[in-house]
């Protein structure tokens, strides 16, 4: 693997499709957040059928986000897991994406998009529900274009020191949601 303290652009097209359809990107959430499982078992928590869920395992697979478990597999029942992925995995500046893949882009962000809206809506019912694990900050600063930048490396160079795989995870850890983004306000 890796350097995992070195951020990874994700530059491949195909790798790009495979994480903008929005029930792959539950699937690996899922194996993420809760560990190894089969297409079955992913089918039945997610509410597709074990072909559909099987199918879009095999493209998360073909473009390194999950691996078989070998040892764990018997037969038809395959078991799955998220492969040793970079923790730094970025999107490719617009203007460096292929014309004919910028489409592919723009779904990806839209999709993201999409769950982050979620996740607001979310917010203030986990707030009032569970105020230890449901945190929230709003800022606004004046900053050269050079510091946003200083300011977001610092903010990832934080987040690994902080951070657990599952696997690695003390008692006690749970997985959560964390975004952060920056856009111009003088542009409102």
């Amino acid at each position: 693997m890796e350097d995992e303290t070195e951020p990874v652009i994700l530059d491949d097209p195909g790798r790009i499709k495979a994480l903008s359809h929005p029930l792959r990107r539950r699937i690996l959430h899922r194996l993420r957040a809760y560990g190894p499982a089969t297409s079955t078992t992913i089918g039945d928590v997610l509410g597709a059928n074990t072909g559909t869920t099987s199918y879009h395992l095999r493209q998360l697979e073909k473009y390194g986000f999950i691996e078989e478990i070998p040892e764990r597999s018997t037969g038809r029942e395959r078991w799955w897991r998220p492969a040793d992925t970079p923790r730094d995995l970025r999107l490719p500046a617009p203007d460096t994406v292929a014309p004919e893949d910028r489409p592919v882009l723009d779904e990806l962000i839209r999709v993201a998009h999409a769950e982050d809206l979620e996740l607001f809506r979310r917010l203030p019912t986990e707030y009032a529900r569970d105020r230890a694990w449901a945190m929230l900050s709003r800022g606004f600063a004046h900053m050269t274009e050079e510091g946003l930048a200083a300011f977001y490396e610092a903010y990832i160079e934080l987040l690994h020191e902080h951070a657990h795989r599952r696997e690695d995870a003390p008692p006690g850890a749970r997985p959560v949601h964390i975004r952060l983004f920056t856009m111009p306000a003088d542009e409102d």
